[in-house]
């Protein structure tokens, strides 16, 4: 007998309440960025590795630790994207949509990264991201947050922070990455092994390093914030100002700084203390000069991107979604006589009411077994035809889920009981 095949540790079967889950989320942000005039936007899974080096920077975690990274047959260097802006980026450089244009887009998929799983971090994760090109100001940032606030507010999410920083221009962060270093040089014995190797690759990460014995060092470090050069203190400034009119609430993080090397200015994140160490459930910024570093002509642009598994991990602990109903109406159908009229019958209410979902029982079955099947799948009512109703052309109407006594109505009196029945619950 062969041994059973298992998935990749830290890639996951999602199916049942999480798969539906998952799906809500994803419909309810298209509809979100739909009302803000935002489009979607499909890229591929596997891009040329030099994409993700030259975006995310070569001393990053994510491409020295992380990446799924392979040859090809041709001998190219591929790799699983680990994120989605960087893709977005050349999409817009290589399809001319970034000259003397204006981009507001959306896209859902898989990324990949070679991490440790735990609960809200897999090896292949899902995100919805968004990115906007060629617009500077800060009343693009504001927007960009202001939707995820509504977003919010539809899924039932009320426990999130909005935490916010400024990384400044790139002039005024590599004046301030000196005097970082000058300052974590005297506390070097004190660093553990990750913030020494950052101390000259990358030192602004230290300031985002979860290792509790270093917040000491960390909450005494200069601020960035304090040396941020005028344009980028006004552009922050005025950021703020937008959430205070939109009555947004927001801490400014001084430590934030956001783990990919191409942001500048505005960075932000949602933050949730309810799912233990992986607590961003949303982030992003402003990298304005990413598209120039890719190979394009300098296009300002911003966006963020949130993770799917942990905003289905809120919404299931919090029961904020119902169980998902695998039927409205299950269909019982007991002898051959009542096969046709009631294949027929389903498709007439699938087709009456889109908001419906219509099981027909399959494969036969005596009453006892068809009602087992229908009070599974969840279905508020059953539909019972049998010989007496085909004979007499009506539908039993049996509730399953309400204490109220079953109804017989002719099939051409069905489709406005059905309508009574589930408006308003559903759009019918």
């Amino acid at each position: 007998m062969s041994k059973q095949i298992a998935s990749i540790r830290g890639m996951n079967d999602w199916y049942g309440q999480e798969s539906a889950v998952l799906d809500y989320i994803v419909s309810t942000a298209e509809s979100v960025l739909n009302q803000y005039s935002y489009q979607s936007i499909r890229l591929p899974i596997v891009e040329k590795t030099e994409l993700f080096k030259r975006s995310i920077g070569e001393v990053t975690d994510i491409v020295e630790k992380e990446m799924y990274t392979f040859e090809d047959r041709n001998g190219d260097s591929l790799t699983l994207r680990p994120e989605g802006t960087a893709g977005c980026v050349r999409a817009i450089i290589q399809n001319g949509l970034s000259h003397n244009q204006i981009q507001k887009l959306y896209y859902t998929g898989p990324m990949f990264r070679h991490e440790r799983p735990q609960k809200g971090r897999y090896r292949q994760f899902n995100q919805f991201g968004v990115e906007v090109f060629g617009l500077a100001d800060a009343d693009i940032d504001a927007e960009l947050i202001m939707l995820t606030a509504r977003l919010w507010e539809k899924l039932g999410l009320d426990n999130l922070e909005l935490q916010i920083n400024s990384l400044g221009s790139a002039e005024a962060r590599q004046a301030y990455r000196v005097i970082l270093v000058a300052y974590l040089t005297e506390h070097k014995s004190s660093l553990d092994e990750d913030s020494l190797r950052r101390l000259d690759s990358n030192p602004l990460r230290i300031l985002d390093t979860k290792n509790p014995a270093l917040k000491e060092i960390v909450e005494g470090a200069p601020k960035l914030i304090d040396h941020l050069d005028e344009e980028s203190l006004m552009h922050f400034n005025l950021l703020k100002s937008y959430l205070d009119d939109a009555g947004i609430a927001y801490v400014v993080n001084s430590n934030l700084v956001r783990g990919l090397d191409y942001y500048n200015k505005t960075v932000f994140e949602w933050v949730t203390t309810e799912l233990g160490a992986q607590g961003t459930v949303c982030a992003g910024g402003r990298y304005d000069g990413l598209v120039e570093q890719i190979g394009g002509k300098p296009v300002p642009a911003s966006g963020f991107a949130m993770g799917l598994e942990r905003l289905m991990s809120l919404l299931i602990d919090k029961s904020l979604v119902e169980a998902n109903k695998m039927a409205n109406i299950f269909m019982v159908m007991v002898g051959e006589s009542a096969l046709r009229p009631g294949m027929v019958i389903a498709e007439q209410m699938r087709d009456s009411f889109s908001g419906l979902k219509v099981q027909m029982n399959c494969g036969g079955g005596s009453f006892k077994s068809q009602f087992k099947k229908a009070d599974k799948s969840g279905a508020d009512i059953a539909l019972v035809l049998a010989e007496d109703e085909v004979a007499n052309q009506q539908v039993t109407i049996k509730y399953l889920r309400v204490d109220k006594p079953q109804e017989v109505v002719s099939w051409a009196a069905l489709h406005d009981k059905v309508a009574e029945i589930f408006n308003p619950k559903l759009d019918l």
